[in-house]
C-alpha cells in the first residue's frame, strides 16, 4: 500500500521539481519504507511505499520501454494475469507490475481484468508526446485526487498533498458545507475543496498533454449482473457465498508482512474471521475497541469469538481523555471530510494495531452488499407502512432551509443516473456515494495515518458476483438484514450468534460532548465557520444537552467540522489537544 502523485504538463511547461517533493512529503505517512521518482519529459511520478509484497524488490516505479507505472493498491489476481503473458519475463514478484503490461496490451480498458483495490498511475512518453493514464477501483477503496492547473494536471492519494503542491484551492466550494453537514460526506466528483475533485469509483482518465481527452467507468454492480435460477434453493444460494467468501478472504490474506482482523463482535468481520479460521490462517491477531462511557459494548462477545478460534486477541479501552488529546490529529486526516464518529476507534485502533502488524482486514461493504441497514427495510415498505426512501432528511433536519434541499442535489443526481429504485436502488445509491466517500474514506485515512493498509474482503467483484444478482429474499427475510451471510455464518462459527440481537457499535460522542458543554459550546460557536451557520446561543444550547437522540449527531458534526476548518482551512496546526485547538489564534 503507497500514496501516489504526479503531474501531466502543458505543451512548453515542465514539472515543478518544489511543488512534486511537497506533494511526496505530504504523503509520507503512506508510504514510510521508500520512494520513487521519475520524470518523462512533461510527466512526472512520484511514489512512497509501504513494502507489503516482495519487499526486497518491489519498488515503484514500475518501468517498460517508453511507460512506466505506480500504483496504489493490491491486485489479488496477479498471478492469473502473470499466466495470460507466458512469454513475459516480469522483472519483480510485486502484484503491481502485471497491470502495467495489461496496460499496454489492452489500453485504457485494462482495469476490467483487474481484481483487487488500487489507484494507478502510467505514462508513456514517445516522439515528444506523453500520455497519462489514471484509474480507480470500481467500488472506489482506494482514493485518488486530481486538479487542473495552469500548466497541466496534478494528481495525487490525498487532497492535502495536492494543497501543499499549490494545487486547488483552502477555500470551501459552495454547497458542499451544507452537504458534509446534513449528510456527514460530501458526493460526486467535486469534493469541498475548490479546484479539486476525486476521481470517481471505476473511473480512468486518459491525459495527453496536460489534457483529459477521455473518461471512462467499470461499473461493479452491472458486472455483477447475471442469471440465477429461478427457484435458487438455500442451499444452492449458501453454496454461492461459501466459494466466493473462501476465495475473496483467500487472496486477501496474501502478504509478506504481519496481518491482522478488527473485529467487532459483528456479523461483518465475524464473517471475516470465521472464513480465515476455516482457511487455516494460525492464530490470527484481532483487535476491538471498547469506550469509558455509553452502554453498547460488545467487546466481550468479541473477545469470546476470537478465544474460540484460538486468536491472539486484543482489547483498546478508548477513554474521554484519549478523545479531547487526540482528536485534532484524528481530523486532521480527514482532509476529505467525512464527519462520520466512527473515525475515533478505527484510529485508535489503528494506532494500536500498526505495533504488531502492517495489513488489517475489515469488514467495510457487508451492510450494502448484503442488506444489512435498517433503512434497507424501510425502503421496502409501503408508506403507508413507514416505508421511505433513503437520505429524505438530513442530520440538522430543516435549520439550511434557506437553502431550500439544495444539499440533496448530489444524492438525487446520483438516484436518478442509477434508475433502480426499491431495495436494489437503496444499495445502489449506497455503494455508489456513503460507501466511498464515507466509509471508505474513513478506513483508509485513519488506517493511513498510521501507515496501516486496510483491505476489505467483502468488497470483492467475485463477492459482488455471488450475492447481487440474488433475490431479495436472500437479503432481507423475517425482520432480519443480511439473512444469507448471516446464515452462512451459523454454519461457520455459530460461536459468532449471527441470529441473536445486537447491541451495535456507538461511540458514545454525545455523553463525552455534554459533560464537556460548558467548555466545548463556547469554543465552536464563536468559530467563524460556525457563526455563518448557527447563533451562538444555539450551539451551546445544542452542546448542553448532546446526550439526547438527535442531538449527539448534530453536536458532534458541528465539532468536527469547526476542527476540520481550523486545520484545513484556517492553517491550525494540531499540536494541542481539543480545547487548545479551538482556542488558539489562527
Amino acid at each position: 500500500m503507497c500514496g501516489i502523485a504526479g503531474l501531466s504538463c502543458l505543451p512548453g511547461h515542465h514539472p515543478d521539481q518544489d511543488a512534486l517533493e511537497r506533494m511526496s512529503q505530504a504523503i509520507f505517512h503512506r508510504g514510510p519504507d521508500g520512494e520513487g521518482r521519475l520524470d518523462l519529459g512533461g510527466a512526472a511520478l512520484r511514489h512512497r511505499r509501504l513494502s507489503i509484497v516482495d519487499i526486497a524488490g518491489g519498488a515503484q516505479p514500475f518501468r517498460l520501454g517508453a511507460a512506466a507505472l505506480i500504483a496504489n493498491g493490491e491486485i489479488y489476481n496477479d498471478p492469473a494475469i502473470r499466466r495470460r503473458f507466458p512469454k513475459t519475463c516480469f522483472q519483480t514478484h510485486s502484484d503491481c507490475e502485471p497491470p502495467l503490461h495489461l496496460w499496454l496490451h489492452d489500453g485504457a480498458g485494462y482495469t476490467h481484468e483487474l481484481r483487487g483495490m488500487y489507484a494507478i498511475a502510467i505514462v508513456e512518453n514517445e516522439h515528444g508526446r506523453h500520455e497519462m493514464v489514471l484509474s480507480r477501483d470500481p467500488f472506489g477503496i482506494k482514493p485518488l485526487y486530481i486538479a487542473a492547473y495552469e500548466g497541466g494536471i496534478a494528481f495525487a492519494s490525498e487532497p492535502q498533498a495536492l494543497l501543499a503542491g499549490g494545487f486547488g484551492r483552502r477555500s470551501v466550494r459552495d454547497g458542499a458545507r451544507n452537504e458534509l453537514m446534513q449528510l456527514q460526506f460530501t458526493t460526486g466528483q467535486d469534493i469541498i475543496f475548490d479546484g479539486i475533485r476525486r476521481l470517481l469509483p471505476g473511473e480512468t482518465l486518459r491525459i495527453v498533454d496536460g489534457r483529459i481527452v477521455e473518461s471512462r467507468r467499470r461499473h461493479v454492480l452491472h458486472e455483477a449482473r447475471d442469471t440465477v435460477p429461478a427457484r435458487l434453493s438455500d442451499e444452492q444460494a449458501l453454496a454461492r457465498l461459501d466459494t466466493a467468501l473462501l476465495d475473496s478472504v483467500s487472496a486477501h490474506l496474501r502478504a509478506d508482512v504481519p496481518l491482522g482482523l478488527f473485529l467487532s463482535g459483528g456479523i461483518d468481520s465475524s464473517v471475516i474471521l470465521a472464513a480465515a479460521h476455516r482457511l487455516g490462517l494460525p492464530h490470527p491477531r484481532t483487535w476491538t475497541a471498547r469506550f469509558d462511557a455509553g452502554k453498547a459494548d460488545e467487546s466481550a462477545d468479541a473477545a469470546a469469538l476470537a478465544a474460540s478460534v484460538g486468536a491472539e486477541h486484543h482489547v483498546l479501552t478508548v477513554t474521554e481523555d484519549m478523545v479531547w488529546r487526540d482528536l485534532p490529529s484524528i481530523v486532521a486526516c480527514m482532509d476529505d471530510p467525512a464527519a462520520d464518529y466512527a473515525v475515533i476507534p478505527t484510529w485508535f485502533l489503528a494506532r494500536e494495531a500498526r505495533k504488531d502488524v502492517t495489513v488489517i482486514l475489515s469488514g467495510e461493504g457487508g451492510d450494502e452488499l448484503f442488506a444489512g441497514y435498517g433503512r434497507y427495510r424501510r425502503v421496502m415498505k409501503p408508506w403507508w407502512k413507514g416505508g421511505r426512501a433513503p437520505y429524505r432528511s438530513g442530520t440538522f433536519g430543516k435549520r439550511f432551509a434557506e437553502h431550500g434541499r439544495q444539499w440533496r442535489r448530489g444524492i438525487a443526481m446520483t438516484e436518478l443516473a442509477l434508475g433502480v429504485s426499491g431495495l436494489e436502488g437503496a444499495q445502489a445509491l449506497d455503494i455508489a456515494e456513503w460507501l466511498p466517500n464515507d466509509l471508505l474514506l474513513k478506513l483508509d485515512r485513519c488506517l493511513m495515518a498510521h501507515s496501516v493498509e486496510g483491505r476489505t474482503p467483502l468488497l470483492d467483484p467475485v463477492v459482488a458476483k455471488a450475492i447481487w444478482p440474488l433475490p431479495e429474499h436472500f437479503k432481507v427475510r423475517d425482520g432480519y438484514g443480511k439473512w444469507l451471510l448471516r446464515r452462512w455464518l451459523q454454519d461457520a462459527l455459530p460461536q459468532a450468534r449471527p441470529f441473536a440481537p445486537k447491541q451495535g457499535f456507538t461511540v458514545p460522542v454525545g455523553p463525552w460532548i455534554e459533560k464537556q458543554a460548558h467548555r466545548l459550546g463556547p469554543l465552536v460557536a464563536r468559530q467563524p465557520c460556525i457563526r455563518v451557520m448557527m447563533p451562538a446561543a444555539d450551539v451551546e444550547r445544542l452542546f448542553a444537552r448532546a446526550s439526547q437522540r438527535g442531538v449527539a449527531r448534530q453536536a458532534w458534526t458541528l465539532l468536527f467540522f469547526a476542527l476540520w476548518h481550523r486545520h484545513h482551512i484556517e492553517g491550525v496546526p494540531v499540536d494541542g489537544d481539543t480545547f487548545e485547538t479551538l482556542a488558539r489564534a489562527s
